[in-house]
């Protein structure tokens, strides 16, 4: 049985980095200032906004640049006249949701606006500016992360035990045992020196298993013991995949070339062309609208479409063909803007599990209801969905 981890942005956050949408638009911002401030001028405008300064002299836009950046930010967005903001449509709903929320998904607030506008009669030249804009702002993530990826970041120790532990029974779905049964089946039907590499790989000191594995064997096969009671070595992942959403190499710290391999599946900041920025959600009713438009210009940053761009989907694709896998969640939230590819994996036949880490607050709560709320809409038969989630009971924070 395999592992696929599917690594999304509350993994570089785990690590100390700020990657989060909302970290990004606090720096575009804090970058308009410095514009203003260094280069003397009381106009700033591009594809997202223009921004006037109407009363602020050099000491007052020296120390809103030097302040904190929730600072700075509010003070942009609520100040008294003293700079006047123009937004575009899309630049507005993205600040609005973070003021309101502290968060934002850029990606889905695009969507939003695409379905708006190609559904819509005379939407051609909106659609075309709008992809403009997502365009723009893609670049300008790229760049930040670019300074972003220059942060020292240690391994996390617990994360790497959780990538690499052996597979739970608990964990495993009722439907999934059968699975397991037929897989223990295999396994005693192998030389010894099966496990012996597997193990080896793994850094595991076979002697000291060496007993319990050979008194299952025996018992098993003598009927006298159950397949739920297999040694936890066998339940090592034969292989692990590291299914990286990020466009940044955190993941890259804990790869191991032995066990298993990494997929960027959204490209990497180090190769532009390669980084897919968009929608995935197909499931969606309007999505179907938009398809039978006949516009390739509403389609250009579908994700599916990009995917086609090079060969890790086809890999991630073959990865779950292969053989039975465990899927476990590490910062991921399971949004609508991956609803396609996740569908694709939650609903699988070889999907014997799906574990979400969840993140604990300050306060002491936790998200873990929020990325089951997500985890549901990914699936279409939420009988499957109940089976192979795996409860809380058995779950535990990312990286306590």
């Amino acid at each position: 049985m395999n592992r696929l981890v599917l690594i999304g942005n509350g993994f570089d956050l785990a690590h100390g980095l700020p990657t989060s949408y909302q970290d990004f638009i606090y720096w575009y911002w804090k970058s308009v200032v410095a514009y203003l401030l260094l280069e003397s001028r009381d106009v700033y405008e591009d594809k997202l906004c223009k921004v006037t300064n109407n009363k602020l002299d050099y000491w007052n836009l020296r120390n809103l640049y030097h302040s904190e950046n929730k600072e700075l930010y509010d003070f942009l967005v609520n100040n008294d006249g003293a700079i006047d903001i123009e937004y575009s449509l899309l630049f507005e709903r993205i600040n609005k949701s973070i003021q309101t929320k502290r968060w934002v998904d850029i990606e889905n607030e695009y969507y939003n606006l695409l379905t708006q506008y190609a559904l819509s009669d005379d939407s051609t030249e909106k659609v075309e500016d709008l992809n403009r804009q997502l365009q723009y702002i893609k670049e300008l993530l790229i760049k930040y992360l670019g300074y972003i990826e220059k942060h020292n970041v240690d391994i996390n120790e617990r994360i790497k035990e959780k990538i690499y532990a052996p597979i739970k029974l608990d964990d495993i779905s009722v439907s999934g045992k059968n699975i397991l049964k037929e897989y223990v089946d295999l396994w005693m039907k192998q030389d010894e020196s099966f496990v012996r590499e597997k193990m080896h790989r793994y850094g595991w000191k076979v002697e000291d298993y060496i007993e319990s594995l050979r008194y299952f064997r025996n018992k098993y096969n003598e009927g006298k013991i159950l397949f739920t009671d297999v040694p936890r070595c066998y339940m090592l992942p034969d292989s692990v995949m590291l299914l990286n959403f990020n466009y940044t190499q955190t993941a890259q710290l804990y790869h191991n070339a032995d066990l298993g391999f990494i997929n960027y599946i959204h490209g990497k900041i180090d190769d532009p062309q390669s980084v897919i920025f968009g929608y995935g959600d197909e499931l969606d009713d309007d999505y179907k609208k938009i398809q039978k438009l006949n516009d390739n210009e509403c389609l250009c940053n579908v994700k599916t479409i990009k995917y086609q761009e090079s060969d890790n989907y086809r890999k991630l694709l073959a990865f779950a063909e292969s053989a039975p896998y465990q899927i476990c969640i590490m910062g991921h939230s399971c949004g609508n803007s991956d609803r396609t590819l996740l569908y694709t994996l939650f609903e699988h036949k070889n999907c014997i599990s799906i574990k979400p880490y969840y993140y604990v607050k300050e306060d002491g709560t936790d998200n873990y209801l929020e990325l089951i709320q997500n985890i549901s809409r990914n699936f279409k038969d939420m009988k499957l969905m109940r089976d192979r989630v795996v409860n809380k009971t058995y779950c535990e924070s990312l990286t306590k």
